[in-house]
């Protein structure tokens, strides 16, 4: 029963999440966010999670509190999914193809949160969506899930591709991340006995 569940409630935002970590991929989303909302329905496909979203923000402003926040959120609940991480493989990475782009993910679940975030847009927008919220999103989920992440793009020219290479790469090497290994035998992957 790796699942966890999530409600955040600011003077910005208002927020619900759950994750299934031994989902299907379903995803049930609604940022209000278009773009942002595309990005998790592949982060929930390409990981085999169940994510459902519920997102309300001051959007009147920008994006950015609705971004960061369901970030924030959803690392929340997918830590409290990860319980004591037992039998967790813990380590993964991804080598994403998107058409002409390549981006690079690699990931421990490690507990120690921190961000390598080597990804540029050449353009400031994805129809609407202000591509420096990427980062913003990975920033607060590897903060508040405890992971070590890095995502590099090694080359790209399209912007929309870019960005969903380095989102599906991260589903992808999540799902591997999280795995249950059976060598394991229910114990924590690491020297020290926590993570």
């Amino acid at each position: 029963m790796r699942k966890g569940a999530v409600t955040r409630k600011t003077k910005e935002t208002s927020i619900e999440v759950a994750i299934d970590l031994d989902g299907s991929g379903a995803s049930d989303i609604s940022t209000g966010v278009g773009f942002f909302d595309h990005m998790l329905d592949q982060l929930a496909r390409h990981s085999l999670f169940d994510v459902t979203i519920r997102a309300k923000g001051d959007r009147h402003i920008d994006d950015h509190h609705t971004v960061e926040d369901v970030g924030i959120a959803l690392g929340q609940a997918l830590g409290q999914a990860l319980g004591d991480k037992r039998g967790l493989t813990r380590y993964a990475h991804c080598l994403l193809p998107m058409d002409e782009t390549l981006t690079r993910v690699a990931l421990d679940v490690s507990g120690r949160p921190f961000l390598v975030f080597r990804t540029e847009f050449p353009t400031e927008r994805i129809g609407s969506f202000d591509t420096q919220l990427v980062r913003e999103f990975f920033q607060a989920f590897a903060g508040n899930a405890g992971l070590t992440l890095h995502i590099e793009t090694l080359y790209g020219i399209n912007s929309h591709h870019i960005a969903e290479s380095s989102f599906k790469g991260v589903a992808r090497a999540l799902k591997a991340a999280v795995a249950i290994d059976p060598r394991q035998a229910g114990e924590v992957p690491s020297t020290k006995g926590a993570l």
